[in-house]
């Protein structure tokens, strides 16, 4: 018997309750056991939160992501990322300790001006100890902070499996490592930090180790992305991140950051690509994982067959030897010390000097695309906004402006569609007894046909009437912008209505009072929306005194498209034709809805190539920080492409296809009232049937 007693535990009360669990840093919960232990709660349902889903081993089912993009645009983490690789581990770290002091002194000046306190931290990771080689180990690096940069050991932190200093600051200071009396401004580590710990001061990643060969820099680099206190702060040095990383080969140390960006903290390929930037423009130029970089090769010919098979695979990879013309071509340009490493493979004076010459041509020929946005070109765009008695407002929401709005009873009839929705609803239920058939002694199941259940509702419910019920609706249904007697007498008048309707007795309706609470609520809200609109187009093209509609150059009301926040759901893959778009604001760009919006952006960037667009830029829809709108009674207008012309002046141009044409007459409306008030600043065109020629006449 004592093994059919359920032991009391908080394990049972959880099974017995179904619970809903979520699992966060779900991405070290994968293993066989894991699962196993989550499955014996009986869970209703599971939600993982990480920044690095499974896609290979037990793959996540993603139901939602959010881009580095967006959080950049929710002024949540610290981008682009800008590295600078040194060969010499002594030089780096001098360099990152020179970057940190540029960037306190930036932070006390904005300190002085009101800004909250900031003490920038240098991330440092050191190489494993080693007992067969000299290594670069936590000590090497604190004795050259102390010894060679008179860096004061108070400053200085050690966070490794030995050494806890960090866990002694956090139980030391109230707000652990950013409270404004600690004094630690470099912290050494080897492996990764503990997950979960926290320090948006920290700004610098200085890797002693190749960034190819470790797992570390993954977590590290999320350390130092951190926003604080998820505010830009006005320098935007001070919303960047730093990475200095000993190593010979800037390319293939931004192509292995990069990775570590994909693999270890959850970034869009495309992402990586544009959120790690060089430091310097020489380094820049050897970005060669860089899609905006533009390699020629350099064909060397040769007397004599140079013997690849004695140089390192980086060497290999970026040159090839033809043995039918004799010809070495440098696909990717070597540096330095690679070209040394490459004239080792000849032994002729005259193949030295040739492959000591192409190789500085093929250094020479390399050509580096920036866009706009990458170049520090203004991007502004004058919104709509409120002039309320004088006094200026961003017009964002028609719910600020004063509209007379008396919900009658008139409005409270039972609509068609309401009825359908209740009787589809009462229908779908099926009603049936359990039983035992005694001839087999098995359960049965019998249905009741509808009458039988309609006649089972023919009674007055023991506790409700028609005041209680409407009472209980107005009382779960909440609409702020009404009088709690306004409410009551819609309800009373739309609950009388549906009674005296065939089939539709107090029981009934009692029965399906959850459903009639979302028809009553929905009925609200279209009456309310219905009248926000009409106070709008009489606001917007009426005669009213008290409240103007303006378009302001003034900063607060325009929408800055920011150099580093463009955050597309879809980037354009080819989907309507491949087309290298040049004067493009940013270096990537958001899908297309159609392929004729796609010839459209062919077409202008076709026009900035001719010069008559500055740039242009592929608008956004419902993006936050990214997309600008101009607000409409119903809802906002996001059109599909915003250029900036060489005056100065403003393009907007959306293009509709011909079966949404009429669909789109507000747009049309508010995107010429737009224009006309922006005083010749803004231009407004919508096209359809591939109308390009239209827009030429606005060019000018």
């Amino acid at each position: 018997m004592s093994d059919l007693i359920v032991p009391n535990s908080l394990a049972n009360v959880l099974r017995l309750h179904r619970p809903f669990i979520i699992v966060d840093e779900a991405h070290n919960s994968r293993t066989e056991l894991a699962f196993d232990m989550l499955a014996r709660f009986k869970p209703s349902g599971i939600m993982e939160l990480t920044a690095t889903p499974d896609t290979v081993r037990t793959p996540t089912n993603v139901l939602h992501s959010v881009s580095a993009a967006e959080l950049k645009a929710e002024q949540m983490i610290k981008l682009p990322i800008v590295l600078e690789t040194e060969s010499n581990w002594q030089q780096c770290l001098a360099y990152a300790i020179h970057k940190r002091e540029s960037l306190e002194h930036i932070a006390l000046e904005e300190q002085r001006q009101g800004f909250e306190y900031l003490r920038p931290i240098v991330l440092i990771q050191a190489e494993a100890k080693s007992k067969v080689r000299e290594t670069l180990d936590i000590y090497a690096v604190l004795n050259e902070l102390e010894n060679n940069q008179n860096i004061p050991r108070e400053q200085i932190a050690l966070a490794t499996g030995d050494e806890k200093e960090l866990e002694k600051i956090t139980a030391k200071y109230p707000k652990g490592i950013l409270d404004k009396a600690c004094k630690i401004k470099y912290v050494i580590t080897q492996k990764a930090l503990a997950e979960g710990w926290d320090c948006p001061f920290a700004y610098i990643l200085v890797s002693m180790a190749s960034v190819q060969s470790s797992t570390a820099v993954e977590q590290l680099l999320g350390r130092i992305l951190r926003q604080p206190n998820a505010s830009h702060r006005q320098s935007e040095q001070l919303n960047q991140s730093y990475a200095y990383v000993v190593s010979k080969s800037f390319s293939d140390t931004a192509e292995a950051l990069r990775d570590s960006l994909v693999e270890g903290a959850g970034f869009d390929t495309k992402e990586a690509a544009e959120f790690v930037k060089a430091g310097t423009g020489e380094q820049a130029r050897l970005d060669f994982g860089n899609s905006k970089i533009i390699v020629k090769p350099i064909t060397i010919p040769l007397t004599e067959k140079p013997d690849l098979k004695s140089v390192t695979p980086t060497v290999k990879k970026k040159v090839e030897w033809n043995n039918k013309t004799n010809e070495l071509t440098i696909i990717t340009p070597l540096t330095k010390e690679e070209t040394v490493e490459l004239t080792k493979t000849v032994s002729q004076l005259e193949s030295v000097q040739q492959i000591e010459k192409g190789a500085e041509v093929s250094r020479q020929s390399i050509e580096y695309f920036q866009t706009p946005a990458e170049l520090g070109k203004e991007f502004k765009v004058p919104l709509l906004a409120l002039s309320v008695q004088g006094e200026l407002q961003l017009f964002d929401d028609p719910e600020a402006l004063e509209y007379p709005w008396n919900l009658t009873t008139v409005d409270a009839k039972v609509l068609h569609d309401d009825i359908s929705i209740l009787n589809s609803a009462y229908a779908s239920n099926d009603f049936g007894t359990l039983d035992i058939d005694e001839t087999k002694g098995k359960v049965k199941v019998t249905f009741l046909p509808k009458l039988q259940r309609d006649l089972g509702l023919v009674y007055k419910p023991e506790n409700w009437d028609e005041v209680k019920l409407a009472t209980w609706l107005c009382k779960n249904i909440l609409e702020e912008s009404l009088t709690h007697e306004a409410k009551r007498n819609f309800v009373l008048a739309w609950l009388n209505d549906l009674l005296s309707k065939d089939d539709f007795d107090l029981a009934r309706t009692n029965t399906q009072k959850y459903i009639i609470r979302q028809l009553i609520e929905k009925r609200i809200n279209i009456l309310r929306k219905e009248a926000v609109n009409d106070a709008y187009q009489n606001f917007l093209f009426g005669n009213d005194e008290l409240h103007k509609i303006t378009v302001s150059n003034e900063q607060e009301y325009q929408f800055n498209f920011h150099p580093n926040i463009y955050a597309p759901s879809r980037d354009d893959n080819g989907e309507y034709g491949y087309y290298a778009f040049n004067k493009h604001y940013y270096g990537r760009i958001g899908a297309f809805d159609s392929g004729e919006e796609f010839a459209c952006a062919c077409w202008l960037d076709q026009q900035a190539v001719k010069g008559n667009i500055e740039f242009w830029v592929r608008n956004l829809v419902r993006k936050e920080g990214c997309s600008f709108y101009l607000q409409k009674g119903n809802g906002r207008f996001y059109p599909d492409f915003i250029c900036k012309l060489p005056n100065g002046k403003i393009l907007v141009v959306e293009y509709k296809g011909a079966d949404k044409w009429e669909a789109a007459k507000d747009d049309r409306q508010i995107g010429e009232l737009w224009t006309n008030l922006s005083e010749g600043q803004c231009k407004f065109i919508m096209i359809k049937d591939k109308r390009f020629d239209m827009i030429e006449s606005l060019l000018s």
